[in-house]
């Protein structure tokens, strides 16, 4: 971050001082986790629901944050911020537990002071991503793809919500070219916010698919929201460019929603950055030719799953806008890692079990191109494929269909054997063994530990492990109990 003063911090967030005079400046990291201080930080006293940050605010200066950003005074010298109006309060997300609206003060002033730190950086470009499903590896390869051309900064994981928005872009100094924040929503308006704290000039949106539909709806209000983005870049003559997915309809209409410049990726003849001639080889990594107006190229993605191929063309797409010619696309894009963890990562194991750890979390869509991936790498294999799915979440009245076609999906693409962990995902169960011949195929098992056991007592050498599910159903703990000790080759998720 930028060296700011109090009096500064203030002025952008419309505080004021606690015992301090104002000349004080900040000069290290934004941190709302305590232990995470450094000398010269500043530390945010977020209000949640089994913790106050409040409580940490001495201590927090003790350790050498300069003051604290509070919503009420504290022993220490802060930035008291201002209350925030029912309607303000309205437009955040506000955090589980806050009930006199004091997270959602903390969090708008993070905000506010992200907006005035990106207001002044001259030369940053800010970088939008969002989607139903692939944001996190496609925002991790668009920074990979950008730190190349310039130095760039982005989030870790999924850190995508008004705490980890702000927090991200207050990582960047002078010498950020490129800032690269991934948009969540989950209601009307959020991506609107998210983007006032650090308006994009270019944004990508990567489809519109069922996550989320319980708080949605629709698939319809689903793109609605999605579309936000697009609605808050700049005109094209002030350099706003619309990155928009050829390949899904409901994304390619957003054109008609911005004053951007539109550019379209994906497989479509008419998109400007596309993929023609797509394979898999024998552990789904996919190879194509990436064709743009500039030229043309070879890419041999080291990510596992042909659904990266969108995610690749995306960030191709963004990096083409910043300079970089077909060759650099491609050369970068086979030397990407996936950096955020339990996005297939691929770790064999000691008895020369291949498990896929994709486990963050899963929306129908991520599970139909993690079900895909895990057909191609057992298509011409010795070994079995087993799939190790839980509950779906998010889906309303859309859920018990949705896992019932998951578990036929599973039958058609001939996956061995499906375990599904859970009553909540048992229909995943009843669809795969009313489709097709499926006997004991498919089998339901109470919980985590039921699935342990039952693939440590059936797993052969040369089998293959999918896990995949919802994040709150924590099931990258079987595949932590398959590989324990055992280093993953990350690939790259799908949610």
């Amino acid at each position: 971050m930028i060296r700011l003063s109090l009096d500064e911090i203030a002025e952008a967030v419309g505080g004021r001082l606690h015992r301090a005079d104002g000349s004080e400046s900040v000069t290290a990291a934004v941190e709302f986790d305590s232990r995470k201080i450094t000398p010269g930080g500043l530390f945010v006293a977020v209000p949640g629901e089994h913790v106050d940050g409040h409580q940490f605010a001495e201590q927090a200066v003790a350790d050498g944050a300069v003051a604290v950003l509070a919503a009420r005074e504290v022993n220490a010298p802060a930035v008291i911020v201002p209350r925030v109006e029912a309607a303000d309060r309205s437009r955040v997300m506000a955090l589980s537990g806050d009930t006199d609206g004091a997270g959602a003060a903390v969090l708008v002033a993070m905000a506010r002071l992200a907006r005035s730190l990106v207001d002044r950086l001259e030369g940053l470009t800010v970088v939008g991503v969002t989607g139903s499903s692939g944001k996190t590896s496609t925002k991790d390869l668009i920074a990979q793809l950008l730190d190349p051309l310039g130095s760039t900064v982005a989030p870790p994981g999924s850190f995508n919500n008004e705490i980890g928005h702000p927090w991200t872009v207050l990582r960047a100094d002078e010498n950020t070219a490129h800032l690269v924040l991934e948009l969540s929503a989950r209601g009307k308006g959020h991506i609107a916010e998210l983007c006032r704290s650090a308006p994009p000039r270019i944004g990508a949106v990567l489809n519109v698919g069922s996550a989320h539909l319980g708080e949605f709806g629709s698939r319809e209000a689903v793109a609605e929201a999605k579309g936000e983005l697009v609605e808050a870049l700049p005109a094209a003559e002030s350099g706003g460019v619309a990155v928009l997915n050829a390949d899904d309809p409901a994304v390619s209409a957003m054109a008609s929603r911005t004053a951007a410049r539109v550019v379209r990726f994906g497989q479509h003849p008419h998109a400007e950055v596309r993929a023609e001639d797509v394979e898999v080889d024998e552990q789904a990594r996919p190879r194509f030719t990436l064709v743009t107006p500039e030229g043309s190229a070879e890419v041999r993605l080291p990510l596992h799953g042909e659904h990266h191929v969108s995610n690749a063309l995306a960030a191709a797409a963004v990096a083409r806008e910043l300079g970089a010619s077909p060759a650099e696309m491609a050369r970068n894009l086979e030397g990407v890692r996936q950096l955020s963890g339990k996005r297939m990562e691929v770790t064999e194991t000691p008895e020369g079990v291949t498990v896929v750890n994709d486990a963050y979390n899963a929306n129908p869509e991520s599970v139909r191109a993690a079900l895909k991936a895990l057909a191609s790498m057992t298509r011409d294999s010795p070994g079995r494929g087993w799939a190790v799915l839980g509950p779906v979440g998010e889906l309303g009245e859309e859920g018990p269909t949705a896992h019932d076609e998951i578990g036929r999906l599973a039958v058609r693409l001939n996956i061995d054997r499906l375990v599904v962990v859970g009553e909540q995902a048992r229909a995943m169960h009843q669809g795969a063994s009313l489709e097709g011949s499926w006997g004991e195929e498919s089998i339901l098992v109470p919980d985590v530990e039921a699935a342990v056991e039952l693939l440590r007592s059936e797993l052969r050498p040369d089998d293959v492990v999918l896990v995949k599910a919802s994040n709150a159903a924590a099931l990258w703990r079987v595949a932590d109990e398959l590989t324990a000790g055992r280093n993953p080759s990350r690939g790259g998720g799908t949610a």
